[in-house]
Formats: structure tokens, C-alpha cells, sequence
């Protein structure tokens, strides 16, 4: 009773599909598959652009100041 076998898997996968309707499944994977490859190709993007600008840079040095700042609390209007 630890853990689900394959059958229980399988039986959630049929209830999914009738529930749903594998059309419907269908786009979800494929949207689920478009976001993904998106994310990858813009992660690739962001990596590309960001070597030129760090190797034209020399390295500098933070220098450790600590910013004072004041909250003020906030009122409604």
C-alpha cells in the first residue's frame, strides 16, 4: 500500500481520458510543449547575449556599501 503500481496509473490515465477527451489532452500537451521549447529558446537567447557584454567588461569590484533606507507605511485612500 506504499506506492501506486503501474495499474493504478493506468486506470488514472483512463479516467483522465474520459473525463477530458483526448482532444482536449491533446492541446494541453501540445501548449504544455510550445511554453517549454519557448522557455529553452529563450534561456539559449538570454545566455547568447550575455557572454559578448561580460567578456567586453573588465571585472569590477563591489566595493560593499549598505544602502539606508526608511519604509513608510502605506494608507488607504
Amino acid at each position: 500500500m506504499g506506492s501506486f503500481s503501474i495499474w493504478h496509473w493506468l486506470i488514472v490515465l483512463v479516467i483522465v481520458m474520459l473525463v477530458f477527451g483526448t482532444k482536449k489532452l491533446r492541446n494541453v500537451g501540445q501548449d504544455l510543449g510550445g511554453a517549454v521549447k519557448g522557455f529553452k529558446d529563450g534561456m539559449k537567447e538570454a545566455t547568447a547575449s550575455d557572454k559578448p557584454a561580460e567578456e567586453a567588461k573588465p571585472a569590477q569590484q563591489v566595493s560593499g556599501q549598505t544602502i539606508d533606507v526608511e519604509v513608510k507605511e502605506k494608507t488607504k485612500s
